[in-house]
């Protein structure tokens, strides 16, 4: 099920001051790999938003999907926040010399997506399958403390914030989807699809990072990057089976396969860190 309620909360990190070119700990990789993430997250964060907001108009206006309208209109207001957060702290990457072209891979597909016409259920079968694959990443952040220990403090906050976050509203795009009548077959079609863009993508805009950040052909750049896929709690090996998952025919979102479950761990962090945001609906 949808979760009841999902609050919009404002977050209380001052980004207008900038970071630390490496905040990862000084780990080069780290740091660039998930200002790579970050500079994903503002056209991606509003193509979900434009794929949930056309795809609940396919629903009849009837009292049954009167529940997952209103999930949805949460939905929205925490990944807006989240493309805002995002977008000031892609800001801070710009001063810092890096160059952001992955807005700029994503905004030319959906913008061929829309000149072709492209049908709702299949954005939404896209949205769904991106948000899994955020879902998987954020319960590693929450889960494995060590992913963040070295980090610098307010940065830390922020990706366990949205990590948090993107718990709370996982299941939201893919309810839409199966509301609408979205299919097995094209599910697992757009989810291959995604899991080798996102994957290229990243690659490749954590690479265009290093270049610009000078630290590229450094060894120890590539021996962080080792072990952040293969070490201990790697994410290779933390990753590979909850993404496994969306394959099942029956998943669901909302389907827990460790204890802690990612809620509970979602819930916990933002109890334990009530002081670094702000509910604000």
């Amino acid at each position: 099920m949808t979760t009841p309620h999902i609050p919009i909360r404002k977050l209380e990190v001052d980004l207008s001051q900038g970071f630390a070119r490496h905040w990862h700990g000084g780990d080069a990789f780290r740091t660039q790999y998930y200002n790579a993430l970050s500079m994903s997250f503002p056209v991606g964060e509003q193509s979900f938003i434009d794929a949930v907001r056309e795809g609940v108009k396919l629903l009849p206006d009837t009292p049954e999907h009167a529940a997952l309208r209103h999930t949805v209109a949460q939905f929205i207001g925490q990944e807006a926040t989240h493309r805002h957060v995002h977008g000031l702290y892609n800001a801070q990457l710009e001063k810092q010399g890096l160059v952001n072209r992955w807005q700029h891979w994503a905004n030319w597909r959906i913008a061929y997506g829309q000149k072709k016409g492209i049908n709702v259920r299949h954005l939404l079968a896209i949205t769904a399958a991106y948000e899994h694959c955020t879902a998987v990443f954020a319960d590693g952040t929450l889960r494995y403390s060590s992913w963040f220990e070295a980090a610098d403090p307010a940065m830390r906050t922020l990706w366990r914030w949205h990590s948090a976050e993107e718990t709370e509203h996982r299941a939201v795009a893919f309810e839409v989807y199966q509301a609408v009548g979205g299919n097995h077959a094209w599910r697992i079609r757009w989810y291959l699809y995604v899991l080798v863009l996102f994957a290229f993508d990243a690659l490749r805009q954590t690479v265009l990072n290093l270049w610009h950040d000078g630290t590229l052909f450094k060894p120890s750049t590539w021996w962080n990057a080792a072990t952040f896929f293969l070490g201990r709690n790697g994410t290779l090996w933390r990753y590979t089976g909850p993404l496994l998952t969306y394959f099942k025919r029956d998943f669901h979102p909302d389907q827990e396969h460790a204890l802690p479950s990612a809620q509970d761990l979602a819930q916990g962090w933002l109890v334990a860190n009530a002081g670094s945001y702000r509910v604000v609906r």
